[in-house]
C-alpha cells in the first residue's frame, strides 16, 4: 500500500521491450540502503516489483502485458521522469490516502488554469473510470494523491498546490498529455456489492 505522498522524481535509466512484457530501470535519489529484491515500489501510481540493483543509485522492475495494457509505460522512453513512492511501512504517517499502486486506467489533461499560486488541472477519463469519481473522494494521478474537486461528465478538476507542481512530474505535464489513474477502491466495492444484492432480488 502507498499514501500518494511522491517521495522522489526519479527517472527511467534504461528499458528493454520484450514479448508481452518490459524491463525498466529506474534512477533515483532515494536511500536504498534498507530496500530487498521484492520490495513494492510505486512508480508513476503503478506498484512494481524490485527485481535487482543494477548499480547504486537503481533499481529494476519488470511490467507485464497487462501493466503496458493498462498504463502510460507502453509509451515510455529512456530519460522520462517518474513520480517514486516506497510501500508504506508500519508506523509510516499517512498523509495523503489508501492507494494500492493498482492502475485502472489512463486519463488525459484537457485543461489547465491558474488560481492564484495554484493551478486547477481538468482530465478527461474513459466512462467506465469516471462513474468511480466523485466530488470530493480521492483520487492519485501518476502515484499522486489528490481530492477531486468538481466532476462533469467523463472530465474532473483537481487543484495543484505549488509544492506538488514542484515536486512531482505534474509540473511538467500539457494539454494532451496521458496520466495514470488510480480511482478510489471503494466505489468498486460498492459496485459489485450492489450487483450481488440486486441479482438476490431478481
Amino acid at each position: 500500500m502507498f499514501t500518494g505522498i511522491i517521495q522522489d522524481v526519479g527517472r527511467i535509466a534504461a528499458i528493454d521491450s520484450q514479448p508481452q512484457q518490459m524491463h525498466i530501470q529506474v534512477e533515483t535519489a532515494l536511500d536504498m540502503q534498507g530496500w530487498n529484491l521484492g520490495d513494492s515500489v510505486a512508480v508513476n501510481g503503478c506498484c512494481l516489483t524490485v527485481t535487482a540493483f543494477p548499480a547504486r543509485s537503481r533499481f529494476a522492475a519488470t511490467l507485464s502485458q497487462e501493466t503496458l495494457d493498462l498504463t502510460c509505460f507502453s509509451a515510455a522512453s529512456v530519460s522520462d521522469a517518474v513520480n517514486l513512492e516506497p510501500a508504506l511501512k508500519v508506523g509510516d504517517p499517512l498523509g495523503g490516502h489508501m492507494v494500492s499502486g493498482h492502475v485502472d486506467g489512463t486519463g488525459s489533461v484537457s485543461g489547465m488554469r491558474a488560481a492564484g499560486e495554484h493551478s486547477v488541472f481538468t482530465f478527461l477519463l474513459p466512462a467506465a473510470l469516471a462513474r468511480y469519481v466523485v466530488v470530493k473522494g480521492s483520487i492519485a494521478i501518476d502515484g499522486v494523491s489528490l481530492t477531486v474537486n468538481s466532476v462533469d461528465g467523463c472530465s474532473f478538476s483537481v487543484n495543484l498546490i505549488p509544492h506538488t507542481l514542484a515536486h512531482t512530474t505534474l509540473g511538467a505535464l500539457k494539454a494532451g498529455d496521458k496520466v495514470n489513474i488510480e480511482t478510489d477502491m471503494y466505489g468498486r466495492y460498492v459496485e459489485r456489492l450492489t450487483q450481488f444484492a440486486q441479482q438476490e432480488h431478481e
